[in-house]
Protein backbone atom coordinates (compact mmCIF):
# COMPACT_ATOMS: atom_id res chain seq x y z
CA UNK A 1 0.00 0.00 0.00
CA UNK A 2 1.26 3.13 -0.72
CA UNK A 3 1.81 6.07 1.82
CA UNK A 4 -1.47 8.95 1.42
CA UNK A 5 0.91 11.96 2.53
CA UNK A 6 0.92 14.51 -0.16
CA UNK A 7 4.36 15.79 -1.67
CA UNK A 8 5.27 18.94 0.55
CA UNK A 9 3.21 17.75 3.56
CA UNK A 10 4.77 17.04 6.55
CA UNK A 11 4.21 13.70 8.29
CA UNK A 12 2.26 13.75 11.66
CA UNK A 13 4.40 12.16 14.49
CA UNK A 14 2.11 9.34 16.37
CA UNK A 15 4.53 9.41 19.27
CA UNK A 16 6.51 12.45 20.96
CA UNK A 17 9.96 13.17 20.35
CA UNK A 18 12.00 11.89 22.67
CA UNK A 19 14.45 14.91 22.47
CA UNK A 20 12.57 17.58 22.61
CA UNK A 21 11.98 19.42 25.59
CA UNK A 22 8.75 18.71 26.26
CA UNK A 23 9.56 15.28 26.43
CA UNK A 24 7.94 12.77 29.20
CA UNK A 25 10.42 12.80 31.86
CA UNK A 26 11.72 9.55 33.65
CA UNK A 27 9.88 10.26 36.96
CA UNK A 28 6.61 10.53 34.50
CA UNK A 29 7.49 7.28 32.15
CA UNK A 30 7.85 5.75 36.32
CA UNK A 31 4.72 6.91 37.36
CA UNK A 32 4.50 4.42 40.34
CA UNK A 33 7.65 5.54 41.64
CA UNK A 34 4.85 8.89 42.93
CA UNK A 35 3.73 6.32 45.45
CA UNK A 36 6.61 5.38 47.21
CA UNK A 37 7.02 6.99 50.29
CA UNK A 38 9.74 9.94 50.63
CA UNK A 39 11.74 7.82 53.15
CA UNK A 40 12.30 5.07 50.97
CA UNK A 41 14.02 7.26 48.43
CA UNK A 42 17.58 7.75 48.09
CA UNK A 43 18.37 11.62 48.48
CA UNK A 44 21.63 11.45 48.04
CA UNK A 45 21.17 10.97 44.32
CA UNK A 46 22.36 13.85 41.63
CA UNK A 47 19.44 15.63 39.87
CA UNK A 48 20.26 15.40 35.95
CA UNK A 49 19.90 18.16 33.73
CA UNK A 50 16.69 18.84 33.15
CA UNK A 51 16.07 18.42 36.83
CA UNK A 52 14.22 15.66 37.68
CA UNK A 53 16.21 12.26 39.39
CA UNK A 54 16.76 9.39 37.10
CA UNK A 55 15.19 5.84 38.35
CA UNK A 56 18.35 3.71 39.61
CA UNK A 57 18.47 -0.10 40.27
CA UNK A 58 17.47 0.62 43.49
CA UNK A 59 14.07 1.47 42.95
CA UNK A 60 13.45 -1.16 40.54
CA UNK A 61 14.61 -3.61 42.95
CA UNK A 62 11.96 -1.83 45.42
CA UNK A 63 9.68 -3.23 43.19
CA UNK A 64 10.94 -5.99 42.15
CA UNK A 65 12.22 -8.17 44.64
CA UNK A 66 10.31 -9.53 48.16
CA UNK A 67 10.30 -7.51 51.07
CA UNK A 68 12.40 -10.16 52.50
CA UNK A 69 15.07 -9.71 49.58
CA UNK A 70 15.07 -6.04 50.28
CA UNK A 71 15.54 -6.29 53.95
CA UNK A 72 18.31 -8.82 54.03
CA UNK A 73 20.07 -6.71 51.18
CA UNK A 74 19.74 -3.69 53.45
CA UNK A 75 21.59 -4.68 56.34
CA UNK A 76 24.34 -6.84 54.76
CA UNK A 77 24.97 -3.01 53.23
CA UNK A 78 24.75 -1.35 55.86
CA UNK A 79 27.23 -3.78 57.49
CA UNK A 80 24.59 -5.55 60.15
CA UNK A 81 25.67 -8.98 59.17
CA UNK A 82 24.73 -10.71 62.34
CA UNK A 83 21.31 -9.31 62.22
CA UNK A 84 21.33 -10.33 58.79
CA UNK A 85 22.28 -13.97 60.03
CA UNK A 86 19.60 -13.62 63.16
CA UNK A 87 16.76 -12.50 61.19
CA UNK A 88 17.45 -14.87 58.03
CA UNK A 89 17.77 -17.83 60.34
CA UNK A 90 14.35 -17.04 61.70
CA UNK A 91 12.76 -17.13 58.65
CA UNK A 92 14.09 -20.17 57.83
CA UNK A 93 13.22 -21.71 60.96
CA UNK A 94 9.74 -20.66 60.22
CA UNK A 95 9.37 -22.43 57.26
CA UNK A 96 11.09 -25.65 58.08
CA UNK A 97 8.35 -25.80 61.27
CA UNK A 98 5.94 -25.07 58.53
CA UNK A 99 6.89 -27.83 55.91
CA UNK A 100 7.50 -30.23 59.01
CA UNK A 101 3.61 -29.95 59.88
CA UNK A 102 2.49 -30.52 56.59
CA UNK A 103 -0.70 -29.41 54.44
CA UNK A 104 -3.53 -29.90 56.22
CA UNK A 105 -1.76 -28.96 59.36
CA UNK A 106 -3.14 -25.23 61.66
CA UNK A 107 0.73 -23.95 60.94
CA UNK A 108 0.46 -24.78 57.29
CA UNK A 109 -2.76 -22.44 56.96
CA UNK A 110 -1.44 -19.44 58.61
CA UNK A 111 0.48 -16.51 56.54
CA UNK A 112 4.18 -17.06 56.42
CA UNK A 113 6.39 -14.57 58.51
CA UNK A 114 7.93 -13.08 55.53
CA UNK A 115 4.25 -12.26 54.58
CA UNK A 116 4.10 -10.18 57.37
CA UNK A 117 5.48 -6.83 56.36
CA UNK A 118 3.77 -5.57 59.93
CA UNK A 119 6.19 -7.94 61.70
CA UNK A 120 9.51 -7.88 59.25
CA UNK A 121 10.12 -4.34 59.45
CA UNK A 122 10.24 -4.05 63.46
CA UNK A 123 12.47 -7.11 63.27
CA UNK A 124 14.68 -6.05 61.24
CA UNK A 125 14.93 -2.22 63.17
CA UNK A 126 15.60 -4.05 66.45
CA UNK A 127 17.77 -6.32 65.45
CA UNK A 128 20.29 -3.81 64.08
CA UNK A 129 19.58 -1.64 66.69
CA UNK A 130 20.62 -4.19 69.15
CA UNK A 131 24.02 -5.07 67.26
CA UNK A 132 24.75 -1.53 67.09
CA UNK A 133 24.33 -1.10 70.57
CA UNK A 134 26.45 -4.39 71.54
CA UNK A 135 29.37 -2.81 69.61
CA UNK A 136 29.34 -0.04 71.35
CA UNK A 137 29.23 -2.02 74.62
CA UNK A 138 25.89 -0.64 75.40
CA UNK A 139 24.01 -3.75 76.82
CA UNK A 140 20.92 -2.03 78.06
CA UNK A 141 20.13 -0.86 74.90
CA UNK A 142 20.51 -4.62 73.69
CA UNK A 143 18.64 -5.99 76.65
CA UNK A 144 15.89 -3.44 75.63
CA UNK A 145 15.64 -4.18 71.97
CA UNK A 146 15.26 -7.96 72.57
CA UNK A 147 12.49 -7.15 75.12
CA UNK A 148 10.87 -5.03 72.81
CA UNK A 149 10.65 -7.69 69.76
CA UNK A 150 9.36 -10.82 72.72
CA UNK A 151 6.78 -8.24 73.51
CA UNK A 152 5.99 -7.18 69.87
CA UNK A 153 5.50 -10.65 69.19
CA UNK A 154 2.17 -11.35 71.41
CA UNK A 155 0.27 -13.48 68.69
CA UNK A 156 -0.45 -17.13 69.83
CA UNK A 157 1.40 -18.13 66.21
CA UNK A 158 4.06 -16.27 67.38
CA UNK A 159 5.18 -17.82 70.47
CA UNK A 160 8.46 -19.57 69.92
CA UNK A 161 10.02 -16.71 68.22
CA UNK A 162 8.76 -14.71 71.57
CA UNK A 163 9.98 -17.39 73.56
CA UNK A 164 13.52 -17.01 71.58
CA UNK A 165 13.90 -13.26 72.02
CA UNK A 166 13.49 -13.80 75.82
CA UNK A 167 16.61 -16.01 76.01
CA UNK A 168 18.41 -13.42 74.00
CA UNK A 169 17.14 -10.95 76.69
CA UNK A 170 18.48 -13.11 78.82
CA UNK A 171 22.06 -13.67 77.63
CA UNK A 172 22.28 -9.89 77.51
CA UNK A 173 20.89 -8.75 80.70
CA UNK A 174 23.89 -11.18 82.15
CA UNK A 175 26.43 -8.31 80.54
CA UNK A 176 24.79 -5.69 82.48
CA UNK A 177 27.04 -4.74 85.12
CA UNK A 178 25.47 -1.36 86.38
CA UNK A 179 22.03 -1.87 87.96
CA UNK A 180 22.56 -4.21 90.59
CA UNK A 181 21.46 -6.95 88.70
CA UNK A 182 17.23 -5.78 88.11
CA UNK A 183 17.29 -6.58 84.31
CA UNK A 184 18.75 -10.01 85.20
CA UNK A 185 15.91 -10.98 87.25
CA UNK A 186 13.39 -9.33 84.85
CA UNK A 187 14.61 -11.58 82.58
CA UNK A 188 14.90 -14.65 85.07
CA UNK A 189 11.05 -14.09 85.49
CA UNK A 190 9.95 -14.03 82.04
CA UNK A 191 12.15 -17.37 80.91
CA UNK A 192 10.32 -18.53 84.10
CA UNK A 193 6.92 -18.18 82.57
CA UNK A 194 8.02 -19.01 79.02
CA UNK A 195 9.29 -22.82 80.72
CA UNK A 196 5.85 -22.70 83.02
CA UNK A 197 3.95 -22.15 79.71
CA UNK A 198 5.76 -24.49 77.75
CA UNK A 199 5.43 -27.25 80.78
CA UNK A 200 8.58 -28.00 82.07
CA UNK A 201 7.99 -26.73 85.50
CA UNK A 202 11.27 -27.73 86.71
CA UNK A 203 12.95 -25.45 84.69
CA UNK A 204 10.31 -22.98 85.38
CA UNK A 205 11.15 -23.20 89.40
CA UNK A 206 14.91 -22.57 88.81
CA UNK A 207 14.41 -19.03 86.67
CA UNK A 208 11.82 -18.00 89.33
CA UNK A 209 14.34 -18.92 92.27
CA UNK A 210 16.91 -16.69 90.89
CA UNK A 211 14.63 -14.03 89.79
CA UNK A 212 13.49 -14.08 93.75
CA UNK A 213 16.91 -14.20 94.96
CA UNK A 214 17.91 -11.39 92.89
CA UNK A 215 14.93 -9.17 94.03
CA UNK A 216 14.49 -10.01 97.29
CA UNK A 217 15.03 -7.16 99.87
CA UNK A 218 15.04 -4.89 96.83
CA UNK A 219 12.19 -2.59 95.75
CA UNK A 220 12.15 -2.83 91.99
CA UNK A 221 8.71 -2.04 90.22
CA UNK A 222 7.27 -3.19 87.18
CA UNK A 223 5.43 -1.24 84.55
CA UNK A 224 1.90 -1.85 86.68
CA UNK A 225 3.73 -1.29 90.18
CA UNK A 226 3.88 -4.32 91.39
CA UNK A 227 7.53 -5.32 93.10
CA UNK A 228 9.72 -7.43 91.57
CA UNK A 229 9.76 -9.21 95.03
CA UNK A 230 6.37 -10.01 95.32
CA UNK A 231 5.70 -11.10 91.73
CA UNK A 232 8.51 -14.00 92.34
CA UNK A 233 7.16 -15.18 95.39
CA UNK A 234 3.55 -15.20 93.21
CA UNK A 235 5.11 -17.19 90.79
CA UNK A 236 7.00 -19.30 93.28
CA UNK A 237 3.82 -20.31 94.94
CA UNK A 238 2.05 -21.14 91.28
CA UNK A 239 4.79 -23.61 90.40
CA UNK A 240 5.64 -24.94 93.48
CA UNK A 241 2.05 -26.11 93.21
CA UNK A 242 2.31 -27.51 90.20
CA UNK A 243 5.04 -29.77 91.02
CA UNK A 244 3.18 -30.94 94.58
CA UNK A 245 0.28 -31.93 92.03
CA UNK A 246 2.41 -34.48 90.63
CA UNK A 247 3.33 -36.33 94.20
CA UNK A 248 -0.40 -36.15 95.32
CA UNK A 249 -1.44 -38.03 92.18
CA UNK A 250 1.39 -40.43 93.27
CA UNK A 251 0.11 -40.20 96.87
CA UNK A 252 3.10 -39.23 97.96
CA UNK A 253 1.85 -36.95 100.68
CA UNK A 254 4.67 -36.20 103.05
CA UNK A 255 6.62 -34.64 99.66
CA UNK A 256 3.81 -32.72 98.31
CA UNK A 257 3.30 -31.40 101.90
CA UNK A 258 6.72 -30.02 101.71
CA UNK A 259 6.30 -28.69 98.56
CA UNK A 260 2.57 -27.05 98.97
CA UNK A 261 4.09 -25.27 102.27
CA UNK A 262 7.03 -23.93 100.49
CA UNK A 263 4.11 -22.42 98.47
CA UNK A 264 1.89 -21.54 101.52
CA UNK A 265 5.28 -19.52 102.47
CA UNK A 266 5.94 -17.89 99.15
CA UNK A 267 2.36 -16.38 99.32
CA UNK A 268 2.60 -15.03 102.52
CA UNK A 269 5.66 -13.75 101.94
CA UNK A 270 4.14 -12.00 98.99
CA UNK A 271 1.36 -10.29 100.73
CA UNK A 272 -1.66 -11.57 98.34
CA UNK A 273 -4.14 -12.29 100.99
CA UNK A 274 -5.87 -14.32 98.54
CA UNK A 275 -3.38 -16.61 97.03
CA UNK A 276 -2.38 -16.68 100.58
CA UNK A 277 -5.74 -18.77 101.93
CA UNK A 278 -5.84 -21.26 98.75
CA UNK A 279 -2.10 -22.48 99.30
CA UNK A 280 -3.12 -22.60 103.22
CA UNK A 281 -6.16 -24.55 101.79
CA UNK A 282 -4.23 -27.08 99.71
CA UNK A 283 -2.05 -27.57 102.51
CA UNK A 284 -4.77 -28.65 104.92
CA UNK A 285 -5.82 -31.10 102.61
CA UNK A 286 -3.21 -32.76 101.62
CA UNK A 287 -2.66 -33.29 105.38
CA UNK A 288 -6.02 -34.94 105.60
CA UNK A 289 -5.20 -36.77 102.97
CA UNK A 290 -2.29 -37.83 104.95
CA UNK A 291 -4.35 -38.67 107.83
CA UNK A 292 -3.18 -35.92 110.22
CA UNK A 293 -6.28 -34.29 110.46
CA UNK A 294 -4.70 -31.93 113.50
CA UNK A 295 -2.40 -30.15 111.01
CA UNK A 296 -5.65 -30.28 108.53
CA UNK A 297 -7.46 -28.46 110.88
CA UNK A 298 -5.14 -25.73 111.97
CA UNK A 299 -4.29 -24.82 108.22
CA UNK A 300 -8.11 -24.73 106.75
CA UNK A 301 -8.99 -22.79 110.13
CA UNK A 302 -6.43 -20.02 109.00
CA UNK A 303 -7.93 -20.50 105.47
CA UNK A 304 -11.46 -19.65 106.74
CA UNK A 305 -10.22 -16.44 108.88
CA UNK A 306 -8.35 -15.36 105.68
CA UNK A 307 -11.81 -15.88 103.79
CA UNK A 308 -13.64 -14.11 106.22
CA UNK A 309 -11.66 -10.98 106.09
CA UNK A 310 -11.74 -10.82 102.25
CA UNK A 311 -15.75 -11.48 103.18
CA UNK A 312 -15.30 -14.05 100.31
CA UNK A 313 -18.04 -16.61 101.13
CA UNK A 314 -17.86 -19.17 98.44
CA UNK A 315 -13.92 -19.63 100.16
CA UNK A 316 -15.27 -19.96 103.27
CA UNK A 317 -18.01 -22.75 102.44
CA UNK A 318 -14.90 -24.73 101.25
CA UNK A 319 -13.43 -24.26 104.58
CA UNK A 320 -16.09 -25.32 106.68
CA UNK A 321 -17.07 -28.34 103.93
CA UNK A 322 -12.96 -29.66 104.56
CA UNK A 323 -13.18 -28.53 108.45
CA UNK A 324 -16.12 -30.50 108.29
CA UNK A 325 -14.58 -33.69 106.82
CA UNK A 326 -11.72 -33.75 109.06
CA UNK A 327 -14.23 -34.11 111.83
CA UNK A 328 -16.22 -36.30 110.41
CA UNK A 329 -12.82 -38.48 110.13
CA UNK A 330 -12.36 -38.30 113.67
CA UNK A 331 -15.69 -39.37 114.71
CA UNK A 332 -16.88 -36.16 115.85
CA UNK A 333 -19.90 -36.61 114.12
CA UNK A 334 -21.81 -33.60 115.90
CA UNK A 335 -19.52 -31.06 115.35
CA UNK A 336 -19.20 -32.35 111.63
CA UNK A 337 -22.68 -31.49 111.14
CA UNK A 338 -22.59 -27.97 112.71
CA UNK A 339 -19.92 -27.10 110.48
CA UNK A 340 -22.04 -28.46 107.50
CA UNK A 341 -25.09 -26.24 108.39
CA UNK A 342 -22.17 -23.18 108.56
CA UNK A 343 -21.87 -24.13 104.94
CA UNK A 344 -25.11 -24.72 104.12
CA UNK A 345 -25.58 -20.89 106.04
CA UNK A 346 -23.21 -19.29 104.27
CA UNK A 347 -24.02 -20.61 100.67
CA UNK A 348 -28.12 -19.43 101.98
CA UNK A 349 -26.98 -15.51 102.84
CA UNK A 350 -24.62 -15.49 99.54
CA UNK A 351 -26.81 -16.68 97.34
CA UNK A 352 -24.62 -19.72 96.04
CA UNK A 353 -27.49 -22.24 95.14
CA UNK A 354 -24.84 -24.35 94.06
CA UNK A 355 -22.61 -24.69 96.78
CA UNK A 356 -26.36 -24.79 99.35
CA UNK A 357 -27.32 -27.83 96.96
CA UNK A 358 -23.85 -29.45 97.65
CA UNK A 359 -23.91 -28.77 101.65
CA UNK A 360 -27.76 -30.23 101.81
CA UNK A 361 -26.33 -33.46 99.98
CA UNK A 362 -23.10 -33.60 102.44
CA UNK A 363 -26.23 -32.99 105.54
CA UNK A 364 -28.25 -36.03 104.29
CA UNK A 365 -25.42 -38.19 103.71
CA UNK A 366 -23.93 -37.66 107.48
CA UNK A 367 -27.73 -38.17 108.55
CA UNK A 368 -28.19 -40.67 106.70
CA UNK A 369 -24.81 -42.82 108.22
CA UNK A 370 -26.16 -42.02 112.02
CA UNK A 371 -29.35 -43.62 110.66
CA UNK A 372 -31.04 -40.57 111.05
CA UNK A 373 -33.08 -41.79 107.55
CA UNK A 374 -35.95 -38.97 108.26
CA UNK A 375 -33.83 -35.58 108.47
CA UNK A 376 -31.40 -37.32 106.01
CA UNK A 377 -34.55 -37.47 103.99
CA UNK A 378 -35.71 -34.22 104.06
CA UNK A 379 -31.98 -32.94 102.92
CA UNK A 380 -31.88 -34.99 99.98
CA UNK A 381 -35.52 -33.45 99.39
CA UNK A 382 -33.79 -30.45 99.73
CA UNK A 383 -31.38 -30.86 97.48
CA UNK A 384 -33.47 -32.48 94.68
CA UNK A 385 -35.56 -29.69 94.27
CA UNK A 386 -32.38 -27.18 94.24
CA UNK A 387 -31.11 -28.97 91.75
CA UNK A 388 -34.29 -28.63 89.56
CA UNK A 389 -34.01 -24.79 90.14
CA UNK A 390 -30.59 -25.44 88.72
CA UNK A 391 -31.33 -27.42 85.60
CA UNK A 392 -28.84 -30.03 86.67
CA UNK A 393 -29.61 -33.46 85.33
CA UNK A 394 -26.90 -35.05 87.16
CA UNK A 395 -27.44 -33.60 90.04
CA UNK A 396 -31.13 -34.50 90.05
CA UNK A 397 -30.63 -37.69 89.45
CA UNK A 398 -28.56 -38.20 92.27
CA UNK A 399 -30.22 -36.32 94.50
CA UNK A 400 -33.34 -38.40 93.38
CA UNK A 401 -32.06 -41.59 93.79
CA UNK A 402 -30.48 -40.55 97.59
CA UNK A 403 -33.94 -39.25 98.78
CA UNK A 404 -35.00 -42.91 97.42
CA UNK A 405 -32.93 -44.65 99.29
CA UNK A 406 -33.00 -42.47 102.69
CA UNK A 407 -37.37 -43.22 102.85
CA UNK A 408 -36.57 -47.07 102.28
CA UNK A 409 -34.48 -47.03 105.44
CA UNK A 410 -36.50 -44.87 107.01
CA UNK A 411 -39.68 -47.47 106.56
CA UNK A 412 -37.19 -50.42 106.82
CA UNK A 413 -37.43 -50.88 110.42
CA UNK A 414 -41.13 -49.81 111.12
CA UNK A 415 -41.91 -52.22 108.28
CA UNK A 416 -39.86 -55.14 109.77
CA UNK A 417 -41.09 -54.43 113.35
CA UNK A 418 -44.64 -54.43 112.17
CA UNK A 419 -44.35 -58.16 110.43
CA UNK A 420 -42.20 -59.14 113.46
CA UNK A 421 -45.26 -58.21 115.59
CA UNK A 422 -47.78 -59.83 113.56
CA UNK A 423 -50.92 -58.48 115.54
CA UNK A 424 -54.28 -57.72 113.87
CA UNK A 425 -53.63 -53.62 114.28
CA UNK A 426 -49.90 -54.22 112.42
CA UNK A 427 -51.55 -56.48 109.87
CA UNK A 428 -54.63 -54.01 109.08
CA UNK A 429 -51.68 -51.60 108.81
CA UNK A 430 -49.45 -53.66 106.48
CA UNK A 431 -52.18 -54.15 104.22
CA UNK A 432 -53.38 -50.55 104.06
CA UNK A 433 -49.32 -49.34 103.40
CA UNK A 434 -49.26 -52.34 100.59
CA UNK A 435 -52.27 -50.74 98.71
CA UNK A 436 -51.66 -46.54 99.39
CA UNK A 437 -47.59 -46.64 99.92
CA UNK A 438 -47.38 -43.81 102.45
CA UNK A 439 -44.49 -42.91 104.36
CA UNK A 440 -45.71 -44.46 107.67
CA UNK A 441 -47.88 -47.43 109.07
CA UNK A 442 -51.66 -45.86 110.31
CA UNK A 443 -54.22 -47.46 111.57
CA UNK A 444 -58.46 -47.99 111.26
CA UNK A 445 -58.79 -44.62 113.77
CA UNK A 446 -56.42 -42.46 111.14
CA UNK A 447 -53.70 -42.54 114.32
CA UNK A 448 -50.19 -43.21 113.20
CA UNK A 449 -48.55 -46.21 114.60
CA UNK A 450 -45.02 -46.34 112.74
CA UNK A 451 -43.22 -44.45 111.07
Amino acid sequence: MTSSVLPGQKKTRFLPDINAATAPTPRERTGFLKARPHHELDTNRHENASGETPVTEDDIAQFRNTLRQNLCVSMLREGFHRSFAEFFSLLERWRASREAAGPGSALWQQRPLEKHPRKLEPLREHLTRAESAERAGQYVEVYENYLALARFFSEPEDRWIRYHFYELSLLSAGKIKMDSGKREAEANGHMGEVYLEQGDFELAREHYEVFYNLAVGRLWQDESGNTHHSRACMGLCRIYTLLAQRQLQTKDYRTAIQILTKAYDMAKEGGERRMEGEAAYRVGLAYQCKGDQKAAKEFLSTFAEIATGLDDAAGLGKAYKAIAKSLEIEGKMSESIEYLQKYAAVSQDSKQEQNLQDACMCLGTIHSSRGQYDRGSDYFSQAYELACSLGSVPALRKAQACVGVARAHALLRPYSAAVVTGGPRSLLALIRWKEVREDGFVDSSGEEVMG
